[in-house]
């Protein structure tokens, strides 16, 4: 059995969870909705206030589904109460991150700045030399922070670029000269 998979989600008061044909999902709550398709082989029941989800066999790839089905409705579930949230730092002389409506200008060194628009259900705000990146779904939260920090990955040598706040970079030693 899944470690994961056979643990139940509980449903926080104030969420809803509806299970529709063919394990379509749609998780309201006080933040927005959220509608996933999950994989039709999995069997998901609400019982009470806790979903519970179930393989049919034990194939490699039922197995690794029953994971990754009960880990995708709690991130939903996640989102919809607390939403999630990646914050990145910008490090470097003269690079810096603006924010004017929903159009987010990074000046990190090239001869243009580079302007991102916020998708939808997704907003971004600058704090100084700290960019947040916040959402309900954790899959979009996560995939636009990594959009904006591949715009200027860190530097081993001088640490500059857009990294994560969390994120520790291995620095290298530079080159030494000869005496």
């Amino acid at each position: 059995m899944s470690r994961i998979g056979r643990q139940p989600i509980t449903i926080p008061a104030g969420v809803t969870v509806k299970i529709e044909d063919k394990n379509k999902v749609t998780v309201k709550g006080p933040k927005g909705e959220l509608v996933r398709t999950l994989p039709e082989e999995m069997k998901i029941e609400q019982e009470g206030d806790s979903i519970v989800v179930t393989r049919p066999n034990d194939l490699k790839k039922m197995k690794s589904f029953h994971g990754l089905t009960r880990t995708l409705i709690n991130n939903m579930i996640i989102g919809v109460t607390d939403g999630y949230n990646k914050v990145l730092e910008v490090n470097g002389v003269g690079y810096r991150a603006g924010k004017s409506g929903k159009k987010l200008t990074l000046h990190l060194g090239y001869s243009h700045e580079v302007v991102m628009e916020d998708p939808e259900g997704i907003e971004t705000a600058v704090d100084g030399n700290k960019i947040t990146v916040s959402g309900i779904s954790k899959e979009k939260v996560g995939q636009f922070a990594a959009e904006i920090r591949d715009k200027r990955r860190p530097e081993p040598y001088k640490g500059k670029g857009i990294k994560y706040a969390d994120e520790v970079i291995r620095r290298k030693v530079g080159k030494t000269g000869k005496k």
